[in-house]
């Protein structure tokens, strides 16, 4: 009898040992460029545990939200520039944005816009009308602003990857909607909130006929910003009654089965989001919020988290450039690591693409700074800050993914998590002036490394 015990226990002892993966193969990007996503020769080692109070130490038997996926916004001027390339250059682009392969992003979660942005060439909606006109029931309805641009370079990315999320935002409603008949400014008239919402639902089964699938919609972006072109103020009672009155009662009708996601503005406003679902007949039609971080704390998303567990949490924007130099560590420690450890789902920067001066954009209102990921100028591409951000989570961190503790050290960031596969993904980032070494520990096993300053660290096994 105990020999047969000691026998099972080394085979248990030895099956285990072999069946704990001894590799861990990582990627880094380091704030002189010397590095970009570049994937390291020698993969670390697993050994058996080193004595260090001060290790990274994961657990996934406590576990968190699940991921939607991480990207960018294909603005209307993104489109734009990218249909401009060659088909065949458009093509090679495209797929190491959106495919799987092994030097490929897999950018997986996509933000467009409903009618024109402030990064458009010009200002539209899906129903313009003469001045003094209306169209209550949206019979002049029509998509053919985004069927040159947007539709095409979208059910090109779907070819390459079909189970890509698209958020839906819009900038604004038809001038005449609005209180001041223009589209930079003024908010939408009580009397056309239901002609609204069923420009929404138009919306969406016109995408739907273009075989492109909207996952989710917000209300309105930035509503309580009025200075670009497009813009709409909404206050969070009107933005309350939208959807508890109109929005959310015709989704069910209808049965449409796209999420609506509130807010979608800074993090400095919480008590926006907290109004709306607070009440819970309007918060019954809500999947949750979204937030940007042009100001306020990251923290803040926790803080609605912790009072409505039960709604998601969204980072639907955030502007990366690299106007202050190459600051790596700096942009993944505060959006990838900041939004994920305080419950989003996904990770969304502002925008795509962009020429070398920054346009596709709109006069009096457009943004003239907002660099994209991607600088297309013809067929040549260059490859900014923001896509490196991104990368350094999208390409390991897969839609199902969740999010596993970890501990963080007095002089690193990180975020954890457990992906479909059953691989575990760490991101570690060292945002001071020094070389920083370290442990990680997880499962009874260790390895030990370092990051340079400034250097951003992708660890995969």
């Amino acid at each position: 009898m105990k020999k047969s015990f000691i026998f099972y226990f080394l085979l248990f002892t030895f099956y285990f040992a072999i069946s704990q993966p001894n590799e861990v193969q990582y990627w880094l990007t380091s704030a002189d460029r010397s590095q970009l996503m570049q994937k390291q020769i020698t993969p670390l080692r697993f050994e058996k545990v080193i004595k260090d109070p001060d290790a990274i130490e994961l657990d996934d038997s406590q576990t968190f939200q699940s991921i939607d996926g991480f990207g960018f916004a294909l603005t209307g001027g993104s489109a734009e520039l990218l249909m401009g390339m060659e088909a065949s250059e458009r093509k090679k682009l495209l797929q190491e944005i959106f495919g799987k392969g092994s030097n490929d992003l897999s950018v997986s979660y996509l933000r467009i816009s409903i009618g024109a942005s402030d990064l458009n060439e010009r200002v539209y909606t899906y129903d313009d009308m003469p001045e003094g006109q209306t169209d209550l029931e949206l019979k002049h309805f029509d998509l053919q602003d985004d069927k040159n641009s947007v539709v095409p370079v979208l059910k090109e990315i779907i070819a390459i990857n079909p189970s890509i999320r698209i958020l839906g935002s819009p900038w604004s409603a038809p001038a005449w909607m609005k209180t001041n008949r223009q589209m930079k400014g003024g908010s939408l008239r009580n009397q056309f909130y239901a002609v609204y919402a069923n420009y929404f639902v138009n919306y969406i089964r016109a995408m739907q006929k273009e075989r492109i699938r909207i996952d989710a919609i917000t209300i309105q972006n930035e509503p309580l910003n009025e200075g670009n072109t497009p813009s709409m103020k909404m206050t969070a009672r009107d933005e309350l009654m939208f959807i508890k009155y109109n929005l959310g009662p015709l989704f069910r009708q209808k049965g449409i089965g796209t999420k609506i996601i509130l807010y979608d503005h800074n993090c400095d406003e919480p008590q926006y989001p907290l109004t709306i679902l607070k009440d819970p007949l309007a918060a019954a039609f809500v999947n949750g919020s979204g937030f940007h971080l042009y100001a306020g704390k990251i923290e803040v998303m926790s803080d609605v988290h912790d009072k409505y567990p039960g709604k998601q949490l969204y980072f639907t924007e955030q502007m990366v450039t690299d106007e202050h130099g190459f600051r790596i560590a700096a942009q993944v420690d505060r959006l990838i690591i900041g939004a994920t450890r305080n419950w989003s789902r996904n990770v969304l920067l502002w925008n795509l693409a962009a020429d070398k001066n920054n346009k596709p954009h709109t006069d009096n209102g457009g943004c003239t700074m907002c660099e994209g990921a991607l600088t297309i100028d013809g067929n040549t591409v260059s490859r900014n800050l923001a896509y490196y951000v991104i990368a350094h989570a999208s390409k390991f961190v897969m839609p199902g993914s969740v999010r596993i503790q970890s501990s963080q050290t007095e002089n690193l960031s990180d975020v954890a998590f457990r992906t479909p596969e059953g691989k575990t993904v760490l991101i570690i980032v060292n945002n001071t002036l020094s070389k920083q070494p370290f442990t990680v520990q997880s499962k009874g096993r260790s390895f030990a490394t370092s990051l340079d300053a400034g250097t951003v660290g992708s660890f995969e096994w």
